[in-house]
């Protein structure tokens, strides 16, 4: 088994702000919006050195995606910033209707996505938000797993015109991947190779992924780990080729089971190749106040969740 080290911790949305930062030097035509959380976003240094292509809408986001799809029209690249709950359930409407349906370059960039995001409790940790973005038309979602792919993701996004959801968290993570890694929008990664279970994971559950498959091959069970990142468009040929090899398969993602990255396997699986599927997410409700690592324990987002669902699965077979 391929090992992978936790190289030091970082948050996510660091990566995002070192992205912003490496393309505000690059390219001229990107710009950034933000609704008054620039710390929370690390917009501080986009802001700094390109005070000309930073707009501070404050806490109007809607008005927010309104103006970045019109930054599009005069051939700007527009990043907007926010908790991921203001960026997609505070603004579905004018998200559909100005960017996905218009077909606008915007790239709808959300910080404090799901459990992780703490203390701050249900009203804000949204579990819905890759279900309503991946039925857009036309939008790409991405929802990354560490500092350097979060930071690769922001400077891939810059050269890929359409509309997209790039999705990351608040907490300290493993930063495991490496920086040099290209990022290659619908294009999974075979983190693990393996023949007796697939555990496909998105997000912080990549890391988790990993875990589970160490101990699990501690049990004599290969497990194959995929890294699916970008969640629409989906890496069906990945999947496929990887459950054909295993015959069942375990997802896992810090989101709702129903309209996340699970279904979308679940329905690539029932269309080409029926497979045994365990869904490892949370189960249908809102979160609640507490840590990070408590809410992850609680609501069954960790290795040794991944681990038990991989065990019931090859039952299944």
């Amino acid at each position: 088994m391929k090992k992978y080290e936790n190289t030091g911790s970082k948050d996510t949305r660091s990566g995002f702000g070192a992205g912003m930062t490496e393309l505000g030097q690059k390219n001229e035509n990107v710009v950034a919006l933000c609704a008054d959380l620039i710390g929370s976003l690390k917009f501080d240094d986009f802001k700094k050195n390109h005070p000309e292509r930073f707009f501070q809408v404050g806490i109007a986001e809607a008005n927010m995606i309104g103006i970045a799809a019109g930054l599009t029209i005069g051939g700007k690249i527009p990043f907007t910033g926010t908790f991921a709950n203001f960026s997609t359930g505070r603004v579905y409407d004018q998200i559909r209707q100005s960017v996905a349906y218009s077909d606008k370059n915007v790239k709808i960039c959300a910080s404090h996505a799901g459990l992780t995001l703490g203390e701050d409790g249900a009203t804000h940790q949204i579990l819905e938000d890759i279900g309503l973005m991946k039925m857009l038309p036309g939008m790409t979602v991405i929802n990354t797993c560490d500092y350097n792919q979060t930071k690769a993701a922001t400077i891939a996004l810059a050269e890929h015109h359409g509309p997209a959801y790039l999705r990351f968290g608040r907490p300290v993570v493993p930063n495991f991947t490496p920086a040099d890694e290209p990022f290659i929008i619908g294009k999974a990664i075979l983190m693990n190779e393996g023949t007796d279970v697939t555990i496909i994971a998105t997000g912080h559950l990549v890391w988790e992924a990993l875990l589970a498959a160490e101990a699990l091959e501690a049990k004599g069970i290969s497990a194959e780990v995929l890294n699916i990142h970008t969640i629409k468009p989906l890496d069906e040929e990945a999947i496929l080729k990887s459950v054909a090899k295993t015959g069942c398969v375990v997802t896992a993602e810090e989101h709702n089971m129903l309209g996340g990255l699970g279904e979308s396997v679940a329905r690539t699986l029932a269309m080409h190749q029926p497979t045994p599927q365990e869904f490892v997410a949370v189960h249908d409700s809102f979160g609640e106040s507490g840590t990070p690592e408590q809410l992850m324990e609680k609501y069954g987002l960790t290795s040794t969740s991944i681990i038990a669902a991989c065990e019931k699965v090859m039952q299944r077979k």
